[in-house]
């Protein structure tokens, strides 16, 4: 009976250990993280107001990857992909620069949004995926920067 007694109160003192660990998700997401900073990219957590329209809800705040803009007026644009494939712009105009969407081609389905201002390309991913996507978000980004 002191043994049970014993081994329960172990168990729960031990328990909140358990909870310290990341999940197998939370794991793949650092090591994309990771993986991204190694290539350079910047990545932070932006809140997003996302349209109505589009086909899978985004989460909030996604995943945002990012590079500086270079040049002295880059053109400021911004496209959701409403699914796959297909890019739109906010009044849900299809994308008709062959430059853009050949470069868009190469990203995966839940790449929700490419925006670009006058400072920086930005990239809204759902970070689900091998890295071998990052080489194609990196090289994604350093060709529209």
């Amino acid at each position: 009976m002191t043994v049970w007694l014993v081994v329960s109160i172990l168990l729960v003192v031990l328990s909140p250990l358990a909870w310290l660990r990341p999940s197998r998700v939370q794991s793949g997401r650092m090591a994309l993280r990771m993986e991204a900073r190694r290539l350079g990219l910047a990545m932070q957590l932006a809140p997003q107001e996302w349209p109505h329209w589009l086909s899978q809800e985004p989460p909030n705040p996604c995943a945002q990857y990012h590079r500086p803009r270079r040049g002295s007026r880059p053109a400021c644009w911004a496209y959701w992909q409403k699914s796959a494939g297909v890019w739109v712009n906010q009044w849900q105009e299809a994308c008709e620069d062959p430059a853009l969407l050949d470069h868009f081609r190469k990203l995966p389905a839940n790449v929700f949004k490419v925006e670009a201002d006058k400072q920086m390309i930005a990239l809204y991913w759902g970070e689900k995926g091998e890295a071998s996507v990052l080489q194609d978000i990196d090289a994604t980004l350093k060709a529209l920067a």
